[in-house]
């Protein structure tokens, strides 16, 4: 018997005890091992709105919107309501063996409001397993045409596309630094696409013209023959909201067109009204992918569901006479869950009814104006947004001359976003904290005040930051 039984054999009312199970019981996600058993996290009581409420009581603005997903705002009745009408009438059924008029009326909605000729869904239980779904096709796909030789993956710097085994091979976070076996020798990326980052007299057209020449070198040197797909985050979400060059997503649609290389489009965040639309693929960036990926805003975050969108033409292509008696022998227990169904089908009629995307559309520009106001702190070096989703990028790089040393400098560096967090939660805001980055993508709910009353927590807790660096490293700022 573990040395907390006794601890976690109480019945865990206090905060204290809560906190005790958490650090001794969850294994949370991207857990800091070197730290386990001494967290110290927010213990969410309740939510409603654009608000979440803390252990102690204080209200906090949800920047970050759940994980990227809560579009219509906590404790919505009619969320719940439904749930529990379809938990009550049919709370599952074998997706392998059976339907239900639940997720075939959701796969009708998700065809129709999607870009192109995507008619086909296939349900899984979030991002990852709908990246995983999609690479997984593309295999199927080639091998079914009689390609095996065309599996090759094209992917990008900073690209985050899941922490299942084949989502994390295409993905291009950490890869320096990752414990886990995830490389590939079918997996290739091209270097990042941030145009902030661009070498010192480069102008943003020749950055992207570079950037876009990437991928059709690439896709001669692996030779197009071995190269079965690329797969692109409209906007890069985890790596930093990095916003491509205008014209970049489109330029490589028709490249991958040109060498008959299908385009991936993972959209797990810009969906579902993120950007101001259903999908971003066509409406934002002019393409029209031959798949498509999607999760978190489905549902609201309410519950767990992701789906691939397939095109109609490769689905010709693997179906009927040309299945060659072949079986898609890929899915899950819970693919099409009907409760799960029945809160996306929910979310999306209160997006259709409130005019949700036409809302994003209407205050985004507000938003983005505050967010790029944030550039005047000097502790700021950077902001990047679009729609409803941001990121505020800060460095002590410009004091390197001020004598500080550089280990010390790189470690006050990574926790910046961290610092920042902690006085936003002062506040009564969450960010979420990436090093030196803060990102957030608020329920699209969220107005024009509630905007500016978020933004100006994040302005006075930059400030408070970089005071606190001022008196500890003693920094004069140039």
């Amino acid at each position: 018997m573990s040395t907390h039984a006794s601890a976690l054999g109480e019945p865990l009312d206090s905060i204290e005890q809560l906190r005790h199970a958490d650090n001794h019981a969850w294994f949370h996600p991207w857990e800091y091992l070197a730290g386990a058993g001494a967290a110290n996290r927010t213990q969410v009581q309740r939510a409603e709105g654009i608000y979440v409420y803390d252990e102690l009581g204080q209200r906090l603005i949800d920047g970050p919107g759940g994980m990227w997903c809560m579009q219509v705002g906590y404790g919505r009745q009619e969320m719940a309501e439904a749930i529990a009408a379809q938990a009550l009438q049919l709370p599952y059924m074998n997706p392998f063996a059976l339907t239900s008029a639940t997720p075939v009326r959701l796969a009708a909605k998700l065809a129709e409001l999607a870009p192109g000729d995507l008619n086909h869904v296939f349900f899984t239980t979030g991002g990852s397993t709908a990246v995983d779904t999609a690479l997984r096709f593309v295999h199927f796909y080639n091998n079914l045409k009689g390609r095996p030789q065309k599996k090759h993956i094209i992917s990008r710097e900073l690209a985050y596309h899941g922490s299942t085994y084949l989502g994390a091979t295409v993905t291009g976070k950490d890869r320096e630094h990752n414990w886990f076996d995830i490389h590939s020798p079918f997996s290739h990326f091209l270097p990042a696409v941030n145009p902030s980052k661009r070498p010192a007299g480069m102008s943003v057209e020749a950055f992207c013209d570079a950037r876009v020449a990437d991928l059709e070198n690439k896709i001669r040197e692996l030779g197009a023959e071995n190269v079965a797909a690329f797969i692109a985050e409209p906007v890069q979400a985890s790596g930093g909201v990095i916003v491509p060059p205008d014209g970049y997503l489109k330029r490589c649609w028709e490249i991958c067109r040109r060498f008959d290389v299908l385009f991936i489009a993972d959209e797990v965040v810009t969906g579902f009204g993120r950007l101001g639309h259903w999908f971003a693929s066509e409406a934002v960036f002019g393409i029209q992918p031959d798949l498509l990926t999607c999760a978190k805003g489905l549902t609201s975050g309410y519950l767990p569901l992701g789906a691939l969108l397939v095109s109609e033409r490769l689905f010709q292509e693997v179906s009927g006479d040309n299945a060659k008696g072949a079986s898609f022998g890929h899915g899950f227990t819970y693919s099409g869950h009907p409760v799960c169904c029945a809160a996306a089908l929910q979310s999306i009629e209160i997006i259709e009814r409130e005019q949700l995307l036409e809302h994003v559309r209407e205050v985004s520009p507000y938003f983005l104006e505050r967010l790029h106001a944030l550039r005047e702190i000097p502790l700021v070096a950077d902001t990047r947004g679009l729609g409803l989703v941001g990121v505020v990028e800060c460095t002590l790089r410009q004091m390197v001359e001020a004598g500080v040393p550089e280990a010390e400098l790189y470690a006050f560096e990574t926790e910046l976003g961290m610092r920042i967090d902690q006085h936003c939660h002062a506040l009564g805001l969450m960010v979420r904290p990436l090093t030196n980055q803060c990102v957030f993508s608020p329920p699209l709910i969220i107005d024009r005040q509630q905007i500016g009353e978020m933004f100006d927590i994040l302005h006075q807790a930059i400030l408070r930051t970089q005071r606190d660096l001022e008196r500890e490293l003693g920094l004069t700022w140039r």
